[in-house]
């Protein structure tokens, strides 16, 4: 029986202006550092937008 490897989740981060809402800027990290981010933008007052970043077909 062959084991399908899964693929690790991906998240797109985007960082948001904090006037007018719209993205400045992106990053996509894996589900582990999704936390770490949330957590340091709360500290600060970061408005984040965070979605599942696009998979490829292989």
């Amino acid at each position: 029986m062959t084991r399908r490897r899964e693929k690790p989740l991906r998240f797109e981060i985007l960082r948001l202006d904090d006037v007018s809402g719209t993205p400045v800027d992106s990053t996509v990290v894996d589900a582990a550092s999704v936390n770490r981010i949330v957590q340091h933008a709360a500290a600060i007052g970061q408005r984040l937008w965070i979605r599942p970043a696009d998979v490829t077909a292989s």
